[in-house]
């Protein structure tokens, strides 16, 4: 089977490849800063005796708190094997192709060096939470021990849904009066909206998600309005995926994928992105154009890129692992006994409940598994 593979994807000579895969990063092959154990062992299998990749490899995940050169060396020295800042997709990564607000002003809240992201990403006019509440002193007053003339880095949500809401309240002048029924919404760019994620405690962590949550709310009681996003990125989202697809195909030549296995650990971003994926490359795109653009890019106004992402590969697999935020003893959304309802669906509030996108292709233990069962089904295929 090793011989056929290593033919199969001679990247100098031989035919195009056909596969490429995608993988999830916290829950699949890491738990905060440890390694899970069958990580090490299934990307070997992926690697040649010169620990290049034999088919084109992606490490899309929803985190955001770095650039992809910080990721990319974080994977190569835990995972001991050679990544690339173009293998490697974070949730903002999508924005660097949404050239219509790269010259507009923009306030970044987050993690991270949050300045540098969003320059590295193309945007030209960066303001940060902490130089809003630095110029505007009084506005944060969520912490009591806070004095207005000593500069204090955010580290509490409260700060930054009280600066956002400012913002948003007052069309861009948060020294201004807050008016509950502003005339125009200013655009949001939300980037990972994974609810829970995965890392060393026993139990999920809340993730970017939750945050989103706690600002629809507060928004929603301020204005009687559901706050609106001009784009959601990250998965599930179907530019996340088109953007991913995209560098598969420019680590195979350019050359065409007919299958994208995708390996992650959460029904609600890794499983349900890879089976919207899959809708759409199934359905004729003109079909699929109105529905698309409300999932991937939210509930606002279309938006301009300058940048089109072809359809190209026939089919997104998704492959869902036990390692991380699925729990393997909770019956899966077709199981008569399943508890998913709208009540308890932990996807974005934009995204429908579909049980049909909640079933992923092929549940295995562990990532091992999950390359194991590719490299089957390869071989029987070849």
């Amino acid at each position: 089977m090793e011989s056929n593979i290593v033919n199969k994807c001679d990247f100098g000579t031989s035919p195009p490849l056909f596969v490429g895969v995608l993988f999830d990063v916290d829950g699949v092959l890491l738990r905060g800063g440890t390694v899970i154990p069958a990580a090490r062992r299934a990307l070997r299998k992926l690697v040649d005796e010169n620990n290049n990749f034999l088919y084109p490899v992606i490490f899309v995940t929803n985190a955001g708190s770095c650039q992809r050169l910080h990721k990319a060396r974080q994977l190569s020295h835990l995972l001991d094997i050679h990544v690339s800042p173009e293998q490697v997709v974070l949730s903002h990564s999508p924005l660097n192709i949404m050239k219509t607000f790269h010259n507009k002003c923009v306030l970044v809240s987050g993690q991270g060096p949050v300045t540098s992201i969003a320059q590295s990403l193309g945007f030209q006019r960066v303001v940060t939470i902490e130089q809003l509440s630095q110029h505007h002193p009084l506005l944060d007053m969520v912490d009591h021990n806070r004095r207005p003339t000593a500069p204090v880095k955010p580290v509490r949500w409260e700060t930054n849904l009280q600066l956002l809401v400012d913002v948003l309240l007052t069309e861009g002048s948060p020294g201004s009066a807050h008016d509950p029924q502003p005339p125009t919404q200013l655009p949001i760019l939300a980037c990972n909206t994974d609810l829970l994620w995965m890392a060393e405690a026993p139990s999920p962590r809340f993730g970017h998600g939750m945050f989103l949550l706690c600002l629809e709310a507060v928004y929603r009681k301020l204005t009687g309005r559901e706050l609106q996003y001009e784009a959601l990125l990250g998965k599930p989202s179907l530019l996340t995926y088109q953007y991913a697809e995209r560098l598969l195909r420019t680590q195979n030549h350019n050359r065409k994928l007919s299958i994208i296995y995708a390996v992650g650990d959460n029904l609600m971003t890794d499983v349900y992105g890879a089976n919207l994926y899959n809708r759409y490359l199934s359905q004729q795109p003109e079909a699929m154009k109105s529905g698309a653009k409300r999932v991937a890019l939210g509930t606002g106004s279309p938006i301009t890129m300058e940048e089109q992402e072809p359809v190209s590969a026939a089919e997104c697999r998704s492959i869902l692992v036990c390692t991380g935020v699925y729990n393997p003893h909770s019956p899966l959304p077709s199981d008569q006994n399943s508890r998913i309802t709208e009540m308890v669906f932990h996807g974005q509030r934009d995204l429908v409940l579909d049980r049909d996108l909640l079933e992923p292709s092929r549940v295995v233990e562990d990532v091992e598994a999950a390359v194991d069962f590719m490299l089957q089904q390869e071989s029987s295929d070849a």
